[in-house]
């Protein structure tokens, strides 16, 4: 599985990206036709310290998968949309069965 990641209005770190591939390669122990992944990183003017966006898009056979999270950090975020993506691909793997 290939991961594409984009930082928009900042660069991202090189641990950042590192942490958000590993935490992403995880995902195929739950489903194993994953073609590709794009994260999309995102830092939004909001006000509020509340404004890290993360996207993540999963390519699998017939479809895709995405999840969007907004948190204070960027690595909160990717852990909910893991979790989130873990939750949808089970589903779905329960769905083809």
């Amino acid at each position: 599985m290939t991961i594409n990641v984009q930082s928009i209005n900042f660069t991202a770190d090189g641990k950042l990206i590192e942490f958000a591939k590993k935490k992403i390669e995880k995902l195929e122990q739950f489903y194993d036709n994953i073609l590709n992944a794009e994260v999309v990183f995102k830092v939004e003017n909001a006000s509020d310290r509340v404004n890290k966006f993360a996207e993540i898009i999963l390519r699998i056979v017939g479809d895709d998968v995405v999840v969007k999270k907004t948190c204070k950090t960027f690595e909160e975020a990717i852990d909910l949309n893991v979790r989130a993506a873990e939750r949808i691909l089970k589903k779905h793997k329960e769905n083809i069965k």
